[in-house]
């Protein structure tokens, strides 16, 4: 009984000395037990997740030594022998005593199955281990403070910039010459990273054999999606050969429709879209961004039962740079009943005056803030169920942020959301425009997502002695041609995720993700009728999708949500629909939403306390302002200070 009594805090101590013995009397003995790792895990959770944010957001006081810190103990507690089988072992006790239930068999299995996914044979492995956490810090650092720009084509003078701001300049500006010098700026990117990733994927390989692994990608998708990287390639391979003579028309007709310069990865995104988007920038300010993506999740049903978010959304130096929402705080519920809201960061990179920055803001919140939703609505008994680390699979947690965020490109919501100032609707003639110049090159839009498991897969099979910075550079554009048909409008060495730890070997995920969109799509527009506006669809996801967390199999939630297998089927569908085809689908919901929009309305309740922040500067809190609304408000008159109509470019 003493060490059943002694404070959670003291457990992993305790389990360093040995002190093992326990013989629980009661299921409420098991129950405190479970409780207690809950609690523990959190400790270490938290610490490590508090000094990523800071970090990544360069916020005063960062210390990158303290980031590793954190997350070698982090780790060190996952990955002990000891953490495992203590678990087993007071499992054991307690089904010796027949004192477990259903529901606490349940947390015991993924408390099981986490701590597996991170046991290591120790020696070597944690020393590599320790060494690859150093290096991932140092060169997100390096990343996060790289000067990055481009040389204006005019003046021939360099303009700083970031990663973000170059990608949106060279999709939006109607001049060639400034939208190529926008993507050699995101060119320089490549040379910058090469040498320390090439070191950080040696490392990681060693790591992954030492397991057991074929390389460090096998060992990722293993962890994560319970498959391995042969499995997983099988099924992209059918997804990439199903694509590959649709990417091919797709060029071809850009190519004939809009001349050979069309196709070069600097004008692909103007020339499909750029003007577009530049004519649905009045009706979709960025301004408004942050109260239609509140007032748009409260219509469909999604509520973050008490948790906190904080939303970094403005572009500045040194800011990591790629939107992303993490948690803190998982939301769990103790044996007692008691709810734990989560606490939610994320962040995207704003330039309010730039052409497009209001879309991109909704895009962002849409995707973050539904992973923000999803995470606050698991309600399991453990915060196990509820971090996004591996066992979770990637493609269960991306489904959620790409489902959702794929509503602003809907007519429908259009139709419902996207008005001008003096609040005239966006009119059919402007968003039939849009599909018409898009729909047909979506496939490519599918070749740029599957290019990057492509790489990585290639960049993780090279012999060491081949992984050297010029290799992983010409890799990367024999990637890019192969998959996207030339130099990728987006270089594959651009995309942060390949750096980190937690985001490497990943981008799969998005890809088995987009299925499952489509799929859910296909199946509320179905059996609904329409998605936007609509709270049956935040009552399925929450009940089907969300509620459950690592605790059921990707593949069977979307089974048991749409009624069938995942499969390609849905995309594809939608990819070899015709112009004309999707113009009719669009236009009979268009009218629809406009006919059937409602007020706006009074208050916005969506059961959250939300803070705007600007690294370390609060600019709005819902707590404070008046609610979710007049936090709103108050970060649009910030807007109007910081981001005057005079400073647009």
């Amino acid at each position: 009984s003493f060490f059943r009594d002694l404070p959670p805090t003291t457990i992993y101590q305790r389990r360093c000395f040995g002190l093992m013995a326990w013989v629980p009397t009661s299921p409420a003995d098991v129950d405190a037990y479970l409780d207690s790792v809950s609690r523990e895990y959190e400790k270490f959770h938290l610490a490590f997740e508090n000094h990523f944010w800071s970090t990544k957001m360069n916020l005063p006081g960062c210390s990158v030594d303290e980031l590793t810190r954190t997350k070698e103990e982090y780790e060190a507690y996952l990955r002990d022998p000891k953490t495992l089988s203590e678990l087993q072992s007071r499992l054991k006790a307690a089904e010796a005593a027949g004192l477990v239930n259903g529901s606490q068999r349940k947390v015991f299995a993924l408390m099981e199955k986490t701590f597996k996914c991170y046991g290591t044979p120790g020696g070597e492995a944690d020393g590599i281990r320790t060494e690859i956490t150093k290096l991932e810090g140092d060169l997100a650092m390096a990343r996060n403070k790289m000067e990055l720009g481009y040389i204006d084509p005019h003046t021939k003078v360099f303009q700083k910039c970031s990663s973000q701001l170059l990608k949106v300049k060279m999709n939006t500006s109607s001049e060639e010459p400034l939208r190529k010098a926008c993507y050699e700026g995101l060119r320089t990117i490549g040379p910058f990273v090469a040498p320390q990733l090439g070191e950080l994927v040696k490392l990681r390989n060693r790591y992954a054999r030492k397991l057991g692994f074929v390389d460090f990608y096998d060992y990722k998708v293993t962890q994560a999606e319970g498959f391995d990287k042969k499995t997983l390639f099988g099924i992209l391979d059918g997804l990439e050969e199903q694509t590959r003579p649709l990417s091919k028309v797709a060029l071809e007709q850009l190519a004939r429709e809009k001349g050979a310069f069309a196709v070069l990865a600097w004008n692909r995104g103007y020339v499909t879209a750029g003007e577009s988007t530049r004519e649905k920038d009045p009706y979709m300010p960025f301004s408004e961004a942050l109260e239609r993506w509140g007032r748009s999740f409260e219509a469909l049903g999604i509520n973050y039962k008490g948790s906190t978010m904080q939303l970094d959304l403005l572009d500045r130096f040194g800011k990591y740079s790629n939107g992303f929402c993490h948690w803190p705080q998982p939301a769990w519920r103790t044996a007692s009943g008691e709810w734990i809201p989560s606490r939610a960061n994320f962040t995207s990179l704003a330039s309010p005056n730039e052409v497009g920055s209001g879309q991109e803001a909704l895009r962002t919140l849409f995707h973050e803030a539904g992973h923000a939703a999803h995470m606050a609505n698991i309600d399991q008994r453990s915060p196990f169920f509820s971090q996004e680390r591996a066992p979770m699979s990637v493609a269960y947690a991306e489904l959620q942020s790409m489902f959702l965020d794929s509503i602003i490109g809907d007519a429908e919501w259009l139709g419902r959301y996207a008005f001008s100032a003096d609040g005239h609707v966006m009119p059919w003639a402007l968003v039939e425009k849009h599909l018409r110049a898009t729909h047909k090159y979506k496939v490519l839009a599918l070749r740029s997502l599957i290019s990057v498991p492509y790489f990585e897969k290639a960049l993780y099979e090279l012999p060491d002695e081949q992984v050297t910075a010029e290799r992983i550079q010409a890799l990367a554009d024999e990637v890019e041609t192969k998959l996207q048909g030339g130099p990728a409008p987006l270089p594959l060495l651009f995309i942060p995720h390949i750096l980190a730890d937690e985001s490497s070997c990943y981008y799969h995920g998005y890809v088995l993700a987009q299925m499952a969109v489509f799929q859910t799509r296909r199946y509320f527009l179905r059996s609904l009728g329409r998605i936007a506006d609509e709270p049956r669809v935040g009552q399925a996801l929450t009940e089907v999708y969300w509620k459950p967390g690592s605790g059921e199999p990707f593949l069977g939630l979307v089974a048991k949500l749409t009624g069938g297998p995942l499969s390609a089927d849905a995309w594809v569908e939608v990819l070899k629909q015709t112009e004309e085809e999707k113009v009719k689908q669009e236009r009979a919901a268009y009218d629809e939403a406009v006919a059937s929009r409602a007020t706006k309305p009074v208050s916005v309740e969506l059961g959250m306390r939300a803070l705007v922040v600007h690294g370390d500067q609060v600019l709005a809190d819902s707590l404070a302002d008046g609610g979710f609304l007049g936090a709103c408000e108050k970060f649009r008159q910030y807007l109007k200070q910081a981001y005057p109509p005079s400073a647009a470019k």
